[in-house]
């Protein structure tokens, strides 16, 4: 049903129908009580340069592979970053370090994906400020934080913003639960980030610089002992797909766009647990499984045999430039030290 119910309303968002306007009142309660909350928050300022990537529209559009892709650019640039967040879906509110083998119930999905492909400290806390500052005590040689879907959380100081949009823009211009923003657009940001190749009409008077990112499939899946599975292999058999993601649609037509034959496809909500898996027909439950990254590490306690596909974001060069006007150079000139570093290799692999 929460599924369903999100479907109908992400329908509903992309235009003024009927149902949004039926919404709309409600729309002004949650922006009146969205201004109180921010006029409310103190930043706190934390000893490093803070960055903060986000959005303005409820689901995802990429949020996660935009905060890996700056990573691995401010590893390449001689910065050490951290990551924080607050770990949305965990079942757990306390402040907590981020492990290759920490239990996403615990820790969330996103982060423990962040932990994995990045190779570098994440802290999971309702307060970022208080994660930020439990990560900078346990790890002193990190130099820079990056605060994963924080553009709402005025209560942590930044210096740089970065908003990623996907396709569907700002779907009808309205707020909550008459329409997908999280808080009013345009507003003041650093940097606009486009996520499916193209610049939507978001981007209209917004007095930043706006840049379009492709995102596609790695060519190859992995398996929960880190073996990776070309994704040629597996076409020209049917396969069944699972993605328990804000747009479960957009990983089936990728997938799809890869040549591969969808013989089902299971589209749960956004950071749903997998204990229990749908029931699937004997003649489907053989075939292949393939998930998203971000499902696989709950997914494979209870079925080893799934595959992950990661998905990749690649910005142009013209938006790190941007990025990196905005910071000071790095920390004990740094920069020639690692001018080809990478993300590790091994992102999915238990430990």
């Amino acid at each position: 049903m929460r599924a369903a119910l999100e479907r109908t309303l992400t329908a509903a968002w992309q235009r003024r129908g009927p149902l949004a306007v039926a919404l709309w009142p409600l729309s002004r309660l949650y922006g009146a009580l969205a201004a109180r909350r921010q006029a409310r928050a103190v930043p706190q300022r934390l000893p490093v340069p803070v960055i903060v990537i986000g959005n303005v529209v409820a689901g995802g559009a990429g949020k996660t592979p935009a905060t890996l892709a700056v990573a691995q650019h401010l590893l390449a640039r001689g910065w050490r970053p951290g990551i924080v967040s607050r770990g949305h879906g965990r079942a757990s509110r306390a402040c907590l370090p981020v492990q290759p083998g920490s239990d996403p119930r615990e820790v969330g999905d996103e982060p423990l994906l962040l932990r994995r492909r990045a190779g570098v400290p994440v802290q999971v806390a309702p307060c970022r400020a208080e994660a930020g500052r439990a990560l900078l005590a346990a790890h002193p040689q990190v130099n820079i934080l990056l605060c994963d879907d924080g553009l709402q959380h005025h209560a942590l100081a930044r210096d740089v913003e970065i908003c990623v949009f996907d396709g569907r823009g700002i779907g009808n211009g309205w707020l909550l639960p008459a329409g997908p923003l999280r808080e009013a657009w345009p507003r003041p940001v650093s940097l606009a980030l486009f996520t499916e190749g193209r610049i939507s009409l978001a981007a209209a008077g917004l007095p930043c610089p706006a840049f379009a990112a492709t995102r596609r499939l790695a060519s190859s899946a992995c398996r929960a002992n880190g073996q990776g599975v070309p994704l040629a292999r597996l076409r020209g058999q049917s396969v069944v797909a699972l993605a328990g993601i804000a747009r479960p649609q957009a990983f089936f037509d990728m997938l799809r766009a890869e040549g591969l034959t969808l013989a089902r496809t299971i589209a749960l909500p956004d950071h749903a647990p997998l204990e229990r898996l749908p029931p699937l027909p004997p003649q489907e439950a053989a075939l292949p499984l393939l998930c998203t990254e971000k499902d696989a590490a709950k997914l494979w306690p209870h079925a080893p045999q799934a595959l992950a596909v990661p998905l990749r974001l690649q910005a142009p060069a013209a938006f790190f430039d941007a990025l990196d006007a905005l910071l000071p150079p790095p920390p004990g000139n740094q920069m020639e030290a690692r001018p080809d570093a990478a993300l590790p290799q091994s992102p999915l692999s238990p430990p």
